[in-house]
């Protein structure tokens, strides 16, 4: 199974550090509403599935699964089961919780692009800041994505 992992750009987002530690398969995407677009439109799109992370500075202790994104009124939402995925953090550790609660900004928009783009076949998950990740933070979720 071939996964494509993405986070954001920036030397200090914690997006950044967690998909370059995941895999090999690591893209970043741009801190801008058209170039997350752009980045979107490049990925190849032979990939089994599109793991997102962004950055939520409200969490510090667990992980939020988003189940949808919406973009000028249109609700799309991921066809993985994101039951399971919450059941293998919760396996490894790590707290998480599901919502299809979107958020409003860059993550939503760069999620909304990704399922169209896949066919559904991705899921973003909101991940605490820098200064709640470790070392043992990413091991939990390199088990959890296996």
């Amino acid at each position: 199974m071939k996964n494509l992992f993405v986070g954001f750009k920036g030397q200090y987002n914690a997006s950044s550090i967690l998909v370059k530690a995941l895999s090999e398969n690591n893209y970043l995407l741009t801190n801008s509403f058209i170039g997350v677009k752009r980045n979107i439109e490049a990925i190849d799109a032979h990939f089994d599935m599109i793991y997102m992370f962004g950055v939520d500075k409200k969490l510090k202790d667990r992980v939020r699964i988003d189940q949808v994104a919406v973009r000028d009124g249109v609700r799309v939402s991921t066809n993985i089961d994101i039951e399971y995925l919450n059941h293998r953090m919760y396996s490894n550790g790590l707290e998480s919780y599901i919502s299809d609660n979107p958020t409003h900004y860059l993550c939503n928009e760069a999620y909304w692009y990704a399922l169209k783009k896949s066919g559904g076949k991705a899921v973003f998950i909101h991940i605490p800041p820098m200064k709640y990740m470790n070392e043992e933070f990413i091991e939990r979720f390199k088990k959890a994505l296996k």
